[in-house]
Parts: structure tokens; C-alpha cells; sequence
């Protein structure tokens, strides 16, 4: 089993690492603003299954071997990195329509729904290898090969990460949704905040575009 101190420290760590703004918060912020708190809670626990995806894919040794191959890496990445532009853009184009759809007393864009809300978090989330990298590059540190398993342990440590994201997630869709409640008689200032977290997605996987393939 792994050592107290050694899990706590990873605790600390983990959590840190959780509160860092990142592709799955913007998401989650952004669903939250135009769904409600419903679909950003969903698109949390898509976000966090998506995690859980590195989490085996780690233990198994297949996120390794996509880092290892830089073909394989080139395609998961610009994949992920289309994908989360393309959300971005999304959220931008619906923030503007929707506020022009409210100058004409048209009705706004629908809500997604919880299931779609989710399954896209999912693709967010598994789409992204620097997820891959994070738990291939973190976790390791914090395993023992003393201690048991590695496989085991790594799936532990990498469930206690993934659990952490994913509270984070969830904190950061009450919080847009209380922003979405008290600013709903200001359309402006929900326009800006869903085209800020649009904008954040567009420049996230620009990022991860040009990310280069750890060495």
C-alpha cells in the first residue's frame, strides 16, 4: 500500500493541480452559462470520465506508447485541438446570436440537454493528451514499486486526480450558474462571459496544437 505521508503529499499536490484553470473548467463554465447548472454539472462528470480514460489508458501502458510515437501523439493532438477550437467558436457564434436573437425578442439557442452536455465533456477531456502526459509524468512519482502493484497504484492515485477535477468542475458549474442567475436581467455581461470562456477554449487548443510531444 502507498506510504501515508507519500499519498498526502499527492493529495496536496492533486488538488493544486485541480484548481488551475484548463480546458475542462472553461468547458464546464461555458455549458454552465448557456445550459444551466444541470448541464454543467453533467459536462463535470463527462469531463471526469474523459479523465478516467487516461487513468487506464496510463495503467496499461497505452498512453505511453501514444507519447511515445510521434505520429500517434500528432493525431490524438490536433484531434483534440480542433475539437476544443470548435467548441470555442461554437460558444463565441451562439453568446452573439443569442444576444441578437434577445434584441428582437426571438427565442435564444436551446439548451443541449444533459446527455449531449456530458458526452461532449467526455470528448473534451479524453481528447486531450496532455492529460495523458500529466498522469504519465505526475503520478509515477508518487508510486512505489515497493508497495505492491503499480498498475493498482497508479489507478488509485489516478482516480484520486480525476475526483479532484471533477469537484472542482462541479464548484466552478455552481458558481456560473449563480453568475448566470444574477445576470440575467444583464444579457451584455453573459454574452461577455460565455464569449470569454469561448475564448478561452480557441486559445486552449491553439495551445495544445503546437504542444510538443514530451521527450
Amino acid at each position: 500500500m502507498i506510504d501515508e505521508s507519500r499519498l498526502l503529499l499527492f493529495i496536496a499536490a492533486a488538488f493544486l493541480l485541480a484548481v488551475t484553470p484548463g480546458p475542462g473548467i472553461f468547458y464546464v463554465a461555458a455549458r454552465t452559462l448557456v445550459g444551466g447548472r444541470a448541464e454543467g454539472v453533467a459536462s463535470s462528470f463527462g469531463t471526469g470520465v474523459g479523465g478516467m480514460f487516461h487513468v487506464f489508458a496510463g495503467a496499461l501502458g497505452v498512453s505511453a506508447l501514444v507519447l511515445a510515437s510521434a505520429e500517434l501523439f500528432a493525431v490524438l493532438k490536433f484531434v483534440g485541438a480542433g475539437y476544443l477550437a470548435w467548441l470555442g467558436l461554437r460558444t463565441i457564434l451562439a453568446a452573439r446570436r443569442d444576444a441578437a436573437s434577445a434584441l428582437e425578442d426571438a427565442p435564444a439557442s436551446p439548451a443541449m440537454g444533459t446527455a449531449r452536455a456530458f458526452r461532449e465533456g467526455v470528448l473534451v477531456e479524453a481528447l486531450n493528451p496532455k492529460t495523458a502526459a500529466f498522469f504519465l509524468a505526475f503520478v509515477p512519482q508518487f508510486v512505489d514499486p515497493q508497495a505492491g502493484s503499480v498498475a493498482l497504484q497508479f489507478v488509485l492515485l489516478g482516480t484520486i486526480s480525476v475526483a479532484l477535477n471533477t469537484l472542482a468542475d462541479i464548484v466552478v458549474a455552481f458558481a456560473a450558474s449563480g453568475i448566470r442567475g444574477g445576470a440575467a436581467a444583464r444579457p451584455v455581461l453573459v454574452r461577455r462571459l460565455r464569449e470569454g470562456s469561448g475564448a478561452a477554449m480557441i486559445a486552449l487548443g491553439l495551445g495544445l496544437a503546437f504542444a510538443k510531444r514530451p521527450g
